[in-house]
């Protein structure tokens, strides 16, 4: 599979390009900012966009979504319980002196479990709330695209609205604490690593 990770806008989100080798049909997962940084990438590997997903809807992760829509024809799917945030994207992003787009609302709205394909790719829905009421992660055997719920020694923030910690922690541990130690885990922001990495380091994981 082809994967690309670009940090994009103030806030340095990963926006995560998948894309099948045989069909390069690909997704673009949280692309929050810089729509030519991400145009680049589907360029470079001669892909075309299938879905646009959004772990959550926060700004940072949004801001995005209108011109890779408008661009691509693409659509646009999250989780129900978040979609009141995509177009608060203005709003959100001025109580940090920060200017970011509205989003469209979604084509469909995501579900637990749900698997979404792509080319000959697929990736399974795992709805972790917490940092968000409406909060997601995509995996695929190998590869977890983690957005805000889990980073490289951390966990997402859960003091915004809708946040809760307690939430969050059992979400991580029903959802992500069992997957396999070899998974590639590429987190919202930062740097990426591994669950091995984070099942024996990461403090919030009660290790």
């Amino acid at each position: 599979m082809i994967v690309d990770v670009i940090a994009v806008g103030a806030l340095q989100v990963n926006c995560v390009i998948l894309g099948c080798e045989v069909t390069h049909k690909a997704v673009v997962i949280d692309p929050g900012a810089d729509i030519e940084l991400i145009e680049e990438s589907l360029r470079k590997h001669g892909l075309s966009v299938e879905l646009i997903l959004n772990t959550h809807g926060h700004f940072d992760h949004i801001g995005a979504n209108a011109a890779l829509k408008a661009a691509t024809g693409a659509p646009l799917m999250i989780h129900g319980d978040d979609v009141q945030l995509l177009q608060m994207g203005k709003v959100q992003a001025a109580t940090y002196g920060l200017k970011a787009e509205d989003s469209p609302l979604p084509d469909k709205k995501l579900h637990d479990g749900e698997i979404l394909t792509f080319g000959e790719e697929s990736l399974t829905v795992l709805h972790t709330p917490g940092h968000s009421p409406g909060c997601v992660c995509f995996y695929r055997d190998g590869l977890l695209v983690s957005g805000d719920t889990l980073f490289a020694g951390s966990v997402g923030r859960t003091d915004l609205p809708g946040g809760n910690h307690e939430q969050l922690l059992q979400s991580i541990k029903d959802k992500l604490a069992g997957l396999p130690p070899e998974t590639k885990v590429l987190p919202g922001h930062g740097p990426l690593t591994l669950m091995a990495q984070e099942l024996m380091h990461n403090p919030y994981l009660g290790r």
